[in-house]
């Protein structure tokens, strides 16, 4: 691949235009040249990323890479919903990631497999994330919370909430923008009502909103003390005074650290337990079949019911 290519696209972040390659004096040859050896990765037609910025990472990245590309095509437009979430660093899961999102003025919405253009709504700031125009933060969770699925939305507004990136007042006010009609102001509601600042990682947000559907008396991330008052541990979730739930990711037990923080996991659970409390240990696969999740659940609340009796 060309040099002062390379060199340009590394200034950008990783990606670059037909425009780019122009600029450097190269052909479609030498571009179909640099696809061909796996040096360049063509996400749209004029956009893409050298291929050491795409491989290694994940989904939420190359989106935003992916982003970053076609907004150096598109001049004006602006990042918008999930694409414009990863631009911002929120975690997403549940949302479509290998179509590029954006508004423009345009008079009405198309899309093709790469690319989806939404029409520009009033009152709309454009921000930037390092050069790049985008909505802010807010905008684009509403943007979400009206197109995808409430699990989806609630994911990426724990994590905005939990780092800061915004307020539930701005999610709100931007709502009242967007937001069309009863219908799209409920579900924005009911993705702000489901949401939890406090909330840790993905694997707690989708927890936490199975238990919700279970109707359970839920609290998050709740201090226990012993009966001296003494601090046991903070738990992810708490079910009455004594059913624990925790989501439990592992890949935190990996390697010699990892099961130092293993050991010290099973000496906390035997303190839980020995305060009377029940442990119920949710990993991923336990997220795709909510119905074993609420057979464990209930036999442990049968558990300590007959316990009380």
């Amino acid at each position: 691949m060309d040099e002062r290519l390379r060199r340009r696209a590394e200034r950008q972040a990783g990606v670059f235009t037909w425009g780019d390659a122009r600029a450097c004096l190269q052909g479609e040859h030498d571009l179909r040249l640099a696809l061909r050896r796996g040096e360049a990765i063509r996400v749209r037609r004029d956009a893409y990323v050298l291929a050491q910025a795409w491989q290694g990472t994940g989904p939420e990245e190359q989106l935003a890479l992916a982003t970053r590309a076609v907004l150096r095509t598109r001049p004006g437009d602006l990042a918008s919903h999930q694409s414009a979430l990863a631009l911002h660093g929120i975690s997403l899961w549940g949302l479509p990631v290998q179509t590029v999102q954006v508004t423009s003025a345009v008079t009405r919405s198309r899309r093709d497999p790469t690319l989806r253009i939404h029409r520009l709504r009033e009152g709309i700031e454009p921000t930037e994330v390092e050069g790049v125009p985008c909505v802010a933060v807010a905008v684009a969770l509403v943007q979400v919370a009206l197109s995808e699925s409430t699990t989806a939305a609630v994911v990426s507004l724990d994590h905005a909430l939990k780092t800061r990136r915004c307020r539930i007042e701005q999610v709100e006010a931007a709502g009242d923008r967007l937001a069309r009609g009863p219908l799209q102001r409920a579900r924005l509601r009911a993705v702000i009502d489901a949401s939890d600042a406090k909330c840790e990682s993905v694997g707690e947000s989708r927890t936490r909103m199975l238990l919700r559907e279970l109707d359970l008396d839920l609290r998050s991330q709740v201090r226990i003390s012993d009966r001296d008052g003494n601090f046991v541990g903070r738990v992810d979730f708490l079910v009455g005074d004594l059913l624990v739930i925790e989501f439990d990711g592992l890949v935190k037990y990996e390697g010699a650290e990892g099961k130092q923080a293993l050991a010290r996991e099973k000496a906390r659970e035997e303190r839980l337990t020995g305060l009377g409390c029940i442990v119920i240990r949710l990993v991923w696969a336990d997220l795709e079949h909510p119905e074993r999740v609420e057979a464990r659940v209930q036999e442990a609340l049968m558990r300590l019911a007959a316990r009380a009796a």
